[in-house]
């Protein structure tokens, strides 16, 4: 913990927290208060950041938020000296405030690693997971000649180098020639030549003396324990923490206001990103699950997942809905977009769209046309995003796997991606195209598209993007966290139920059964069919399913199987459209399936037309 933070108080004394998220363009307050025993979020404001010139104080803009929160919450929380009141007495105070930031473009890091699929890529690993944005990864075999990898590293002026390689005990030579690399590069750091450039070494322990020396006093080195102390195992940890240390210590304490915030908080700021994932590790292991999140913005989309207790975290920083819409298009092709879009559409209109987003990037659609659009534009951008997740999400590479005979006929008996569609339990979204849908029929129909998910999957929105402020809540009071998350964070969709197997047109592909309180439902599915049952919130359903041969929900092809529905805003969705989804070849059957897909789940009603 940082020792500027303020001693921590007893979980079981805390009964107001007050939490923020500073933003890059907004920063958002939350107000958490122990009601009848049970932790909920009462009350939220918002205030335009203000780490930029006029103010150039972040702490301005977090007195703007607390002080609208407390207007809202009739409770003093802003004293007359602009100070956080602390501990709480009556309707004035809280008894602690923490916060997460991403302002002034959030972590920006460079990794080095020796071989770019093992030490480099346990690198990136931490460096993701730590919240931060991975800018370039050097390494020995990246082909580009030493000259042009020591003007990227002086080009990129990163907040920190994290630099790998070898194992503990392995041979030392190709990391020292890396530290060798970027010494005489003399990398700045993005806010000037006022700090040192922090330098985090996490390779072989037995070259951390050579490493330091091939350095000067011009950065600050810091070694911690290797990423890949042995080829079969990565020890993240150290480097995550220390990547949050320094970015306390350097990146924020250089940001204008920063100090004054970290002064004012009762445990360390997180990077926006690290904090989302520390909420989604804390939930998947308190319930034993395999869950997944995803927050697509403007410029980046980031992914979360947590699968067998491993964490990992992708951002895909070409793909978001405005700055980086262009990119989705030419990424995805037209024709791959259009296949969601069920309304004629000129072409020449839809190349304007997209121009006028990248320029006016806080539009919304204002016709059902521009709504389909993006909608369909969205669901590539995630389905682009989550597949580079499931390549970067894999067992670690360079390890002699048990194989198999199979195994011997296969390129991949290494590095596999450890992303399971049939052992997801929780599918998270969050992000203005998702939070904000004008129906939440059309968040849960994007999620299906994009994700695929397979067997049963709950799906669930952020409902205020309050994950940020919850993760660093975890580290302090995770029954706080985990009680708000629950209930007020996420607002549950329903549950979706899906086979694996190939699309066969016109085919059978499932017969189903669903009991419930308010429902009694059976039925046969033909490939391509969805069908949405309603399913209160408040309800469960027992499903059974009894795929045909080559269909598979989980106990092999062909087999029965009987699931546990959670009900939700949207409710129960049996998806019969194969996985992978395919969409028929004809155009003319497709725009039928199509239409029928957007009838039954209520996508576009007529009426909502008017709020768009």
């Amino acid at each position: 913990m940082n020792s500027t933070t303020a001693k921590q108080p007893d979980p079981e004394q805390i009964n107001v927290i007050l939490a923020t998220d500073c933003g890059s363009t907004t920063t958002k307050a939350i107000l958490i208060e122990k009601i009848n025993g049970e932790y909920r979020q009462t009350f939220r404001g918002e205030a335009p950041t203000t780490v930029e010139e006029p103010a150039a104080d972040v702490t301005v803009g977090v007195a703007n938020a607390v002080t609208e929160v407390g207007e809202l919450a009739g409770r003093k929380l802003i004293d007359d000296n602009g100070e956080i009141i602390r501990p709480a007495q009556g309707d004035t105070g809280c008894d602690i405030y923490i916060s997460t930031s991403s302002a002034g473009g959030g972590l920006q890091m460079m990794v080095a690693g020796v071989v770019r699929e093992m030490s480099a890529a346990s690198a990136k690993r931490a460096a993701l997971g730590a919240g931060a944005i991975v800018m370039d990864m050097i390494c020995s075999n990246d082909k580009r000649l030493p000259h042009e990898q020591i003007q990227r590293i002086r080009e990129l002026r990163p907040d920190m180098i994290l630099l790998a390689g070898g194992t503990d005990g392995g041979t030392q030579k190709h990391v020292v020639e890396l530290a060798e690399l970027i010494a005489p590069a003399k990398p700045q750091p993005r806010f000037g030549g006022t700090y040192k450039m922090p330098i985090i070494y996490a390779g072989n322990h037995e070259a951390a003396q050579l490493v330091e020396d091939a350095f000067d006093e011009d950065v600050k080195l810091m070694t911690v324990a290797n990423v890949r102390p042995v080829l079969e195992q990565e020890n993240l940890a150290p480097a995550r923490d220390a990547i949050h240390d320094l970015f306390l210590e350097h990146v924020m304490a250089h940001a204008p206001g920063y100090n004054k915030l970290i002064s004012w908080a009762d445990a360390p700021i997180m990077p926006t990103p690290g904090a989302v994932g520390n909420i989604l590790q804390t939930i998947a292991e308190q319930q034993n699950i395999n869950a997944l999140g995803v927050d697509i913005g403007g410029a980046t989309t980031d992914v979360f997942s947590v699968f067998d207790g491993t964490f990992n975290r992708t951002v895909s920083a070409n793909l978001g809905m405005s700055y980086s819409i262009s990119n989705v298009c030419a990424s995805a092709t037209l024709p791959m977009i259009l296949r969601w879009v069920h309304l004629e559409m000129d072409p020449r209109e839809l190349r304007n769209h997209i121009k006028n987003k990248m320029i006016r990037p806080t539009t919304i659609p204002q016709t059902r046309e521009a709504l389909v659009f993006e909608q369909a534009v969205a669901r590539e951008a995630l389905r682009l995003a989550y597949i580079q997740h499931k390549e970067f999400a894999t067992t670690l590479k360079g390890v002699q796997q048990q194989r198999t005979v199979g195994d011997t006929f296969s390129q991949n008996s290494s590095g596999a991606s450890i992303v399971d569609n049939m052992k997801l339990n929780l599918l998270v979204a969050s992000g203005g195209v998702l939070s904000h849908a004008p129906n939440m029929n059309q968040t849960a129909a994007m999620m299906i598209d994009a994700f695929e998910p397979e067997g049963m999957t709950v799906l669930a929105k952020d409902s205020i993007f309050m994950m940020p402020h919850l993760g660093v809540l975890a580290q302090v009071h995770p029954r706080a966290a985990l009680q708000v998350f629950e209930r007020d964070c996420l607002i549950y969709l329903g549950t979706c139920i899906a086979p694996r197997g190939v699309y066969r047109a016109g085919k059978s592909c499932f017969r189903y059964h669903i009991r419930s309180d308010s429902l009694e439902e059976s039925g046969e599915m033909l490939c391509g069919e969805m069908k949405l049952f309603p399913l209160d919130e408040a309800e469960q359903a027992t499903v059974t399913v009894e795929p045909l041969r080559g269909y598979d929900f989980g106990a092999g092809s062909g087999k029965r199987k009987e699931f546990q529905a959670r009900g939700g805003k949207v409710g129960l969705i049996l998806d019969a459209r194969g996985r992978p989804l395919a969409v028929p070849t004809s155009e003319k059957d497709h725009l039928t399936e199509l239409n029928s897909w957007i009838e039954e789940l209520q996508l576009y009603p007529e009426p909502a037309l008017t709020e768009v």
